[in-house]
């Protein structure tokens, strides 16, 4: 830390209880300054030979001539001192902690090279210009600053301080020389890190970090991921709990800190994590932010929607919302990210960026697959908002409809009122073609499912396994064709065929979790799909019997298998 001393004479001022100081020497005094609480029992003479504000007030005939009130003294009564002891002559020392106030203490007084050379504010410009060259210096002088920012900001300190600040964070790192602090888990690199000033920088206030930020964007010297580590860093380090209701609900502070921090971040994609973004979010709308800055959060999670997680988006509802959490927040945000699509770029970045977006496409299927299995436990939780995100989803994103099934089954399970109408809106979500054989097997025993989806979901499975036993056989006819062929027998090969189906049985719905890809169910073997729709149709049919015809229209499609059941009651 730099220091200057100043002045050679003893310290001769002495404090007469908290309130009074007081110059001991031979001569008595013969003026008395009141800062504040604080009585300063001084000399006239050399505070008129380097104060032009002290001489105005002696020669005004207003003023009693040994009573002064300077009570706006910048810094109080400490400054007033540095400056008093300055004037005697008395040995001074100036530092990075009180530079800033003795430097507009000085001011006020008028202490410039007019009233004589050599003056105090000469002094300390010298010496702050030696301070804004130390990086750690220049730091502790800006903290210094807040409390008198007018004064500061009218002799252009805090623009000096910034600039100094802002020039050394831009310099590239193989030229960094100077001392720093660098806390990241605690270690000292070996080489300069290109984040080695983003930890200096969360001690200083908002406005003074917002200035500096710009400062260091408008140079474009450092890279925008570094740029967005630091907002990142700034905002943690003043909210730690920024995620907790509890710590931000309610809070002025914290409500102006998010909405700064948005518009600083850097336009480009992937300054910060997709989770830190949520987790602004889920403050902005606690904090009520200006919608502003919600839409702008909104519109960067879209461009990055693949990185985030179910938990992620489990936003909650503002004060007077029947559901828990903010499904239109998250509709938002997938209208968004499906914006994408329209890129207007060359043929072949066209053809680049659209596969990367088709995979990233079923990233977020999966995403909102879980998110709506989520939600879905919620009670209140409106069937068609629940349908309108999930059909916001392109249908070719689901190549596979198990984590679709298992939201649809959760919300069932769940909302068990809902009308028949209602339940097949919401099954229609679902295409029998793409659920893996775990999922078809759990959906058969499922009670919650409509009867006419078990049907196709029995039929799929037998059409599914009539091609398996069809290109089984063809394998088998190609084997023994081979073999009469390597003997040079004339006698046809016979060959039998022996298909076995199996398919699987649960003991609770629950225990199937396609999503997660947990399987637990018990499996029964040489039980044929026909087999299990007669004691599916049974169950399905309120205890009333159930025949299934087996003749070739019973089996060709659903619509044959419900014409061959008798007349009877079903849902």
């Amino acid at each position: 830390m730099k220091f200057m001393k100043l002045g050679s004479k003893p310290d001769s001022f002495q404090t007469d209880g908290n309130d009074v100081r007081i110059v001991a020497t031979e001569m008595a005094t013969d003026i008395t300054i009141h800062v504040g609480e604080v009585k300063f029992h001084l000399h006239k003479f050399p505070l008129l030979s380097k104060s032009g504000r002290i001489q105005k007030l002696l020669a005004s005939p207003t003023d009693s001539a040994n009573n002064i009130h300077l009570n706006d003294v910048p810094g109080g009564a400490t400054s007033f001192e540095i400056c008093a002891k300055f004037c005697y002559g008395m040995t001074v020392t100036l530092n990075p902690h009180n530079v800033i106030s003795t430097r507009c203490a000085a001011e006020y007084l008028e202490m410039h090279e007019s009233i004589e050379k050599g003056n105090l504010v000469y002094k300390i410009d010298v010496f702050l210009s030696s301070v804004f060259r130390s990086w750690k210096d220049s730091i502790i002088t800006l903290q210094t600053m807040k409390t008198l920012k007018s004064w500061c900001e009218d002799l252009n300190l805090v623009d000096r301080c910034m600039e100094c600040i802002a020039s050394k964070a831009s310099v590239d790192v193989s030229k960094v020389e100077w001392s720093y602090t660098y806390n990241r888990k605690k270690l000292a690199p070996a080489v300069v890190p290109k984040d080695w000033w983003v930890d200096d920088l969360t001690e200083i206030e908002l406005d003074q970090f917002k200035q500096i930020i710009d400062t260091i964007k408008t140079k474009g010297r450092v890279s925008y991921q570094v740029i967005g580590e630091a907002v990142k860093t700034y905002t943690y380090k003043r909210v730690p709990g920024l995620s907790k209701v509890s710590v931000i609900q309610g809070d002025a502070k914290v409500k102006s800190l998010v909405e700064t921090v948005t518009w600083l971040l850097p336009n480009e994609k992937g300054s910060v994590s997709c989770s830190f973004l949520l987790k602004l979010l889920r403050a902005a709308c606690m904090l009520h932010c200006a919608k502003a800055c919600k839409n702008e959060l909104v519109k960067r999670i879209g461009k990055q929607l693949e990185e985030a997680s179910v938990t992620d988006l489990l936003i909650p509802t503002t004060d007077g919302e029947r559901t828990i959490y903010d499904i239109d927040m998250v509709l938002n945000i997938v209208e968004e990210f499906l914006m994408q699509d329209s890129d207007n770029g060359g043929v072949e970045e066209m053809e680049r960026s659209g596969m990367l977006f088709c995979n990233k496409k079923g990233v977020v299927a999966k995403l909102i697959d879980g998110y709506l299995a989520e939600v879905a436990k919620d009670p209140n939780m409106p069937l068609l908002k629940f349908l309108d995100l999930a059909e916001m989803i392109p249908s070719e994103s689901r190549p596979v409809h198990d984590g679709i099934y298992r939201a649809v089954d959760m919300y069932l399970k769940e909302h068990q009122n809902i009308s028949k109408g209602e339940k097949k809106k919401l099954c229609s979500l679902l295409d029998c073609k793409r659920l893996s054989p775990d999922a078809c097997a759990h959906a058969v025993q499922n009670d919650r499912l409509p009867l006419r989806l078990v049907v196709q979901l029995l039929f799929h499975e037998q059409s599914r396994t009539s091609a398996s036993a069809s290109v089984s056989s063809d394998s088998n006819r190609a084997d023994n064709s081979s073999v009469v062929t390597s003997y040079g027998s004339s006698r046809s090969a016979a060959t039998t065929l022996t298909t076995t189906t199996t398919t699987t049985t649960t003991t609770e719905d629950d225990n199937w979790d396609g999503v997660n890809g947990v399987n637990t169910v018990k499996v029964k073997a040489n039980v044929t799909p026909k087999k299990i729709l007669g004691k599916i149709l049974t169950v399905k049919g309120n205890g009333n019997s159930m025949l299934v015809s087996s003749g070739s229209d019973s089996s060709g499609s659903p619509e044959g298998i419900a014409k061959a059941t008798p007349a009877r009651k079903v849902r």
